[in-house]
């Protein structure tokens, strides 16, 4: 048991650590997850949405913190404890998202290594089984060192947390796992090979025929069936080839100009997801920045999901003139942590980016 319970205890604590640094590197990645684990459709629990980030920031600093606590073997039962209603209470929403397909994707891992729910729910029920252990051998954990310094690196470790998680909420995440990444070509993301899979669906077919209801089910072909069409619902059975952009564009009312700005050279673009939304420190400082990158020879051109009205007003309040095209919301919370952000794109490839309080540290 003791060494049982010593593996146990290596194990949950270092996946611990790593799943919640990985997610404490982009804290609104997973505060956008769960929103949409508090919206409408999933849990009903619009209420939280308001305060995901703050909730995101807290859940992921307490991951990383029990982990360390559980290496170090401070304050056993606290901790164990703590790992099991964690655990539990994930388990539960793994399960949830997987039974009902809500959430395609956990996001336990960020966007470092995607899980389907089906992997979610079962690697919560493995860490269930390892914390299962601790707490059935829990007086085999003891500190590894003296009651002084552990207690001090239990302390480092949640200030550690806390200052690297305000770090990253202040600039952009120390590693960037999205596609829209420094050095990432947007062309080539967004390619499809002629060979790509296919996906597969079936289409369920309700006809009323002699007063009965009959349902059938193709891979999308009409059937032939004596009887009057009532409805059809379809499922995808398999998924088909899927880009690493899919959802990216650049368009004003009259056209669509992705193709357009990516083989462009020297591209500054602004991304604001919602303009009124957007800080005012950061917008402050779009004046002087769109004055140097024209006097650098550069084009500067705005991305957002926001109206013509809003567009209109930002653009007065703060005295630019650059246009902002429009892209779809997801995409533009993908692209870039901060309202706004900004980019430098040559030919399609991204080759800089930063956070609105980093706009100085743009080279041209």
């Amino acid at each position: 048991m003791k060494i049982l319970v010593a593996l146990s205890r290596i194990f949950v604590g270092v996946l611990f650590i790593i799943s919640g640094l990985i997610k404490l590197n982009d804290p609104i990645g997973f505060s956008y997850k769960l929103q949409e684990y508090f919206s409408a459709d999933v849990l009903n629990m619009e209420f939280l949405i308001p305060f995901a980030l703050m909730i995101s920031v807290m859940v992921v600093v307490f991951e990383v913190v029990l982990g360390v606590f559980l290496l170090i073997g401070y304050k056993p039962k606290f901790t164990v404890y703590s790992l099991l209603a964690m655990i539990v209470f994930f388990t539960f929403l793994t399960f949830y998202s997987a039974y009902f397909d809500k959430v395609k994707d956990c996001g336990c891992f960020g966007d470092a290594l995607k899980l389907t729910p089906w992997e979610s729910f079962t690697k919560d029920v493995v860490l269930l089984f390892f914390i299962l252990i601790l707490l059935a051998g829990i007086k085999h954990i003891k500190p590894l060192f003296g009651g002084l310094f552990t207690t001090t690196l239990a302390l480092l470790s949640f200030i550690g947390s806390l200052w690297f998680g305000y770090h990253v909420l202040e600039h952009l995440p120390s590693k960037d796992f999205r596609a829209y990444k420094i050095g990432a070509n947007i062309k080539e993301a967004m390619q499809v090979p002629e060979d790509a899979a296919k996906p597969v669906q079936e289409f369920y077919w309700t006809f009323k025929e002699n007063g009965t209801l009959k349902t059938i089910t193709t891979n999308g072909a009409y059937p032939t069936v004596n009887g009057d069409f009532v409805s059809v619902d379809s499922k995808v059975i398999k998924e088909g080839y899927k880009p690493a952009i899919y959802d990216f564009s650049i368009e004003s009312a009259e056209e669509d100009l992705t193709a357009h700005f990516l083989n462009q050279d020297h591209l500054i673009v602004v991304v604001s997801y919602n303009l009124e939304k957007m800080s005012r420190d950061g917008a402050l400082k779009l004046k002087q920045l769109q004055d140097k990158a024209r006097n650098n020879g550069y084009k500067i051109i705005g991305l957002t999901s926001s109206g013509d009205a809003i567009k209109q007003r930002i653009k007065e309040a703060y005295k630019i003139d650059f246009d902002f095209y429009v892209c779809d919301e997801k995409a533009l919370k993908t692209i870039v942590r901060a309202n706004p952000g900004v980019l430098e794109l040559d030919q399609g490839t991204i080759k800089q980016k930063v956070h609105y309080n980093d706009i100085e540290k743009l080279q041209f």
